[in-house]
């Protein structure tokens, strides 16, 4: 059984910076695997933010992403993190993990993934 755990929300101010990491379980091959984050917030659709490569030479941003957040993977571990600064209000959110089998990026596309987590609540507020 294929498990995302995603971990690291939490409440933060703004300009300030967070760090989320998602640990999978049951995947025969973790690095078989584009890794992504997803986001979504109150009212709104999940949006995507940032996915890496199964190699983690490849990174494809998002426009709310870029020059702020980045992420990275431990093939070894099993496990990708979302480093993220400068955040703002609107980065408030439940930020979810996903796995997609596909092999090339970009994958920006709720149904390019296979497997999803149940996500950590970032919220950014003074």
């Amino acid at each position: 059984q294929v498990q995302l755990l995603e971990s690291g929300g939490g409440l933060v101010q703004p300009g300030g910076s967070l760090t989320l990491s998602c640990s999978a379980s049951g995947l025969t091959y973790f690095n078989a695997y584009i890794m992504g984050w997803f986001r979504q917030a109150p009212g709104a659709d999940r949006e995507f933010v940032i996915a890496l490569s199964r190699s983690g030479g490849g990174i494809d941003y998002s426009n709310s992403a870029k020059g702020r957040f980045t992420i990275s993977r431990d093939n070894a571990k099993n496990t990708v993190t979302l480093h993220m600064n400068s955040l703002k209000p609107e980065d408030t959110a439940v930020y979810y993990c996903g796995a997609s089998g596909a092999t090339s990026l970009p994958r920006r596309r709720l149904d390019d993934y296979d497997y999803w987590g149940q996500g950590t609540q970032v919220t950014v507020s003074l």
